[in-house]
């Protein structure tokens, strides 16, 4: 961490997600860290950001900190307008006009591919079985995976949740590489980026495999290395990520005011 103004690993996150997102983009973020991300770029560097949650909640910025849920008062109270979901995902998302989005991972291979499903011992095989573990589920994270322009991974780098490949795929990436995604017709065009807690991953122009663009100053190449569950390969032109500025700091911690996402 910089000595001078400390940060955590989350806020390093936040703050490299919201560096991707572009003034006047139509934007979806989920709760909790893509919804600071994304308001984050909103106050420092897109001011004319068109917000929106997978309820319908449009043009709206956080009052009182980062809300609890989709449509809670924080999110709701100097909303533009008021949909729904159906509008929102299916007609915003779903027809291609939302520009970017951001979701969560609880795995996600080399290819971008999502699981928040489930966690199976080993294949799942012919027939459906009962995971090991059961996970939130997709939510409105299918859809803007399918829909979105683009859209942004956010997820702890641990060697647990970036496998070869994932047994269930919740939220499509690039499926199994190259040119996959055209096979359905998809009106979104993929992820741009998978931002973890120690780099920025990005996908190759032909191959679409994930490959590491840049680390922050905390982390290294090693340490990333040692914890992805594939054979990453480094850019050729990989790069150290800038560390965030006061303002950036300043813009991130008003957003999340009452410091419920600034963990270690």
């Amino acid at each position: 961490m910089s000595a001078t103004s400390p940060y955590t690993r989350q806020e390093m996150m936040a703050i490299a997600t919201g560096r991707e997102i572009r003034d006047g983009e139509l934007a979806i973020f989920g709760v909790g860290l893509s919804m600071l991300a994304g308001f984050f770029a909103q106050a420092h560097h897109a001011p004319n950001l068109r917000a929106m949650t997978e309820g319908g909640v449009y043009g709206s910025t956080p009052v009182g900190g980062l809300p609890w849920g989709i449509e809670c008062n924080r999110i709701s109270t100097n909303a533009t307008s008021f949909t729904s979901g159906l509008d929102a995902l299916g007609c915003l998302v779903g027809s291609g006009r939302c520009d970017v989005g951001i979701i969560g991972a609880a795995q996600v291979d080399k290819y971008g591919n999502v699981n928040t499903t489930g966690i199976w011992d080993g294949e799942i095989g012919d027939a459906y079985r009962a995971p090991k573990t059961r996970l939130t589920g997709a939510g409105g994270a299918n859809d803007i995976a399918c829909g979105a322009k683009r859209f942004l991974i956010m997820v702890a780098h641990e060697r647990k949740r970036f496998v070869e490949k994932v047994t269930y795929v919740s939220s499509p990436g690039y499926l199994e590489g190259g040119n996959a995604r055209a096979r359905y017709g998809f009106a979104g065009g993929g992820p741009s980026a998978i931002v973890t807690t120690m780099g920025v991953l990005r996908p190759d122009a032909e191959t679409k495999e994930f490959q590491l663009d840049a680390w922050f100053a905390f982390s290294s190449i090693e340490e990333i290395l040692a914890n992805t569950g594939w054979s990453l390969k480094v850019s050729p032109h990989a790069h150290v990520v800038p560390e965030p500025t006061a303002a950036e700091l300043a813009h991130l911690r008003k957003v999340d005011e009452t410091g419920a996402l600034r963990r270690q």
